[in-house]
């Protein structure tokens, strides 16, 4: 379903574009998701709008991850000192926030909802990777906290095409409305004040 309308008071939230999950085999190349991600803060850039990097930040022994037993654990290998740096391409500007996460979604143990009140954020706009996890976990925290959520269908990816698929078919339709990075511009508020 295309998106309606964006708020005044909306927000870019950008999931995970950080050098070690960038690394992983994607069904879009991370190069092009940063690129797409990258005209998108500087729309709400040009608006006035802020932009908010999450990136997922874990001790090097994984010590401080979810503990719960699960039959198909993530993949545990050393990580790269570099592994939770944010993309360098990516714009930043004064106000943009940074947010820490030690799980899938950017709610649960952050400060995220917090921030986004202070502000008056009433809809988020979310992107990155990977679509059927931090970008759903998140698109479903957002909807539960009571945001309006759009999803940037050609600024997320995903390591596995079925659940990709799922997830922009089944899934983030019933949370969200989903539409093209261009679309979503279109629709950004003229900046106030």
């Amino acid at each position: 379903m295309p998106v309606t309308r964006i708020d005044p008071r909306s927000a870019l939230v950008v999931i995970d574009l950080q050098r070690g999950i960038l690394a992983m085999p994607t069904q879009v190349l991370g190069d092009e998701i940063v690129r797409r991600v990258a005209l998108l803060a500087d729309a709400f850039h040009a608006g006035g709008l802020p932009v908010i990097y999450v990136h997922l930040v874990n001790a090097a022994d994984g010590s401080d991850a979810p503990p719960g037993r699960v039959d198909r654990a993530a993949p545990m290998g050393a990580q790269a000192a570099d592994f939770s740096e944010l993309d360098p391409r990516l714009p930043r500007a004064e106000g943009d926030l940074v947010i820490a996460k030690k799980q899938w979604g950017a709610f649960y143990g952050t400060d995220l909802d917090l921030q986004l009140r202070r502000r008056g954020i009433t809809q988020l706009v979310l992107a990155g990777i990977s679509t059927s996890i931090g970008v759903e976990t998140t698109a479903r925290n957002a909807w539960e906290h009571g945001y309006h959520v759009t999803i940037a269908r050609d600024a997320v990816t995903d390591l596995n095409a079925e659940a990709e698929q799922r997830s922009l078919d089944l899934i983030l339709p019933r949370l969200a409305e989903v539409d093209d990075s261009a679309a979503i511009i279109a629709l950004l508020p003229p900046r106030s004040g």
